[in-house]
């Protein structure tokens, strides 16, 4: 357990959780913040990666509690996307867990940026691809093993998750993006659920660390589900898409 006695410590942490878990809300990508935040104050980067992907689990609750007017009718999309989730993200742990970190370094920042270009082009895509046929709202059977692999994604690292699950459901779903904002804070947490689970059992969590991130976390997603609701849907679009990809390169650059 790293000795977080230095006031800045605790502070630079607090307001991480906090940033964090409003971006997460609003675009995706906040977990970005709390990963660097851990590394300056000590931890390893294992220990790092597993005591943010814990840390950002009331963040997520905070999310959904927040756009929780954005969820009735999508029961069917939520059953089916979320049994996905926690199937792929509990590959991804296993995965983190075993390979080594070369494998990591090569993967994850392009995962991000291919996600965040998807979310740019997306409009483009959907006109290309067509609308789904009537009676067929989302294409199901494409929408269920994307969410597989990015939850795949979310339970190795998680960095980012929100980009790469909202530009998924962007991509298959066919729904106003707020309500596909929505459900991406459910399937954060489904995927959230499952690594805090696995990490707790098989990894260095970091559980000071996680006392103090977690309600800042829960605050700021609250707080940033609010803003989400409120912002147009073009500007949603490009907020995920910059932020997207400025993560994906701060990645390649660590």
């Amino acid at each position: 357990m790293i000795d977080l006695s230095q006031p800045w410590e605790l502070v630079f942490l607090l307001v991480a959780g906090l940033l964090a878990g409003a971006i997460n809300a609003v675009a995706g990508g906040g977990s970005l913040l709390v990963f660097p935040a851990l590394l300056a104050v000590g931890f390893p980067p294992l220990a790092a990666n597993v005591t943010n992907s814990v840390a950002q689990w009331p963040g997520y609750v905070g999310i959904v509690l927040g756009a929780r007017r954005e969820l009735p009718g999508q029961g069917r999309r939520i059953v089916g996307t979320a049994i996905a989730a926690a199937l792929g993200s509990g590959i991804g742990c296993a995965l983190l867990l075993v390979l080594p970190a070369a494998v990591f370094d090569a993967v994850v920042p392009a995962l991000v940026i291919l996600a965040s270009l998807a979310m740019a082009v997306g409009p483009m895509l959907k006109r290309v691809i067509g609308d789904p046929e009537d009676g067929q709202r989302d294409r199901t059977g494409a929408l269920i093993v994307a969410v597989f692999v990015a939850s795949i994604y979310g339970g190795y690292f998680g960095g980012a998750l929100g980009v790469v699950l909202i530009s998924t459901l962007a991509l298959f779903a066919h729904d106003e993006l707020r309500r596909l904002n929505a459900l991406k804070g459910v399937l954060s947490v489904v995927v959230a659920t499952v690594t805090t689970a696995v990490f707790a059992v098989g990894a260095p969590v970091d559980w000071l660390a996680v006392a103090l991130l977690a309600p800042t976390t829960l605050i700021g997603g609250y707080v940033g589900a609010l803003l989400a609701r409120r912002m147009p849907e073009k500007l949603l679009r490009w907020a995920v898409v910059l932020l997207g990809l400025a993560v994906g390169v701060a990645l390649y650059l660590q």
